[in-house]
């Protein structure tokens, strides 16, 4: 299967809301969400055959995700769920999320001496990455603050989802500065103007 024709994005928009849904629709419906995908991609670096899942949400539903998974009980605008076992890029440990490390305790010692075993992508089949849940109210809130439109506010932050879902980590200022800086580059090479983000 050709990477350049597969289908990288698998969308889920979950927006009850009415115009919530129509405001997502018209601020998108010239994005070529795929091909933004490869440019991000491209950008950080991975070449082979890749999909991800995209999933635009409310603010109820990402803050019961934030809580659930990083207990923090508010909404937020971008939230990642990697599933590699390590990155997939190739930087500097500082700027790169880290694999679990196997535990040595006596209550772990069980788990450590039977890992669970990797995922293996059948053959000709793109890797899954994980996945990618944006607050589209978020979105217009930040966009509207930001004195940008909500298209390139969500595509930049599409573009920080991906970054995360390859290996790329802002727990460090020089993760943070590595994907801003990526971020910036990913959204003028799409052609979207990228200042003041």
């Amino acid at each position: 299967m050709d990477a350049q024709l597969s289908q990288v994005v698998d969308l889920y928009v979950t927006l009850e809301d009415a115009t919530l849904k129509r405001s997502f629709d018209e601020a998108l419906a010239s994005v070529d969400l795929d091909a933004f995908a490869r440019r991000a991609l491209q950008e950080a670096g991975v070449h082979q055959p890749v999909m991800f899942t995209l999933m635009v949400t409310d603010d109820a539903t990402i803050q019961e995700m934030n809580n659930q998974y990083r207990q923090q009980n508010k909404p937020t605008d971008v939230l990642s769920f990697p599933l590699l076992d390590h990155p997939l890029v190739e930087a500097p440990a500082e700027l790169l999320w880290q694999p679990p490390e196997q535990s040595t305790t006596a209550s772990s010692e069980v788990a450590a001496t039977t890992p669970s075993p990797p995922f293996v992508t059948p053959p000709g089949q793109p890797t899954n990455l994980g996945d990618i849940a944006i607050s589209w109210p978020t979105v217009l809130r930040q966009a509207a603050t930001a004195g940008h439109s909500p298209r390139q506010e969500f595509l930049y932050l599409l573009a920080h989802g991906i970054l995360h879902l390859v290996g790329y980590d802002d727990q460090t200022q020089a993760g943070y500065e590595t994907m801003v800086r990526k971020q910036e580059t990913i959204l003028a090479a799409s052609g979207e103007r990228s200042g003041g983000l």
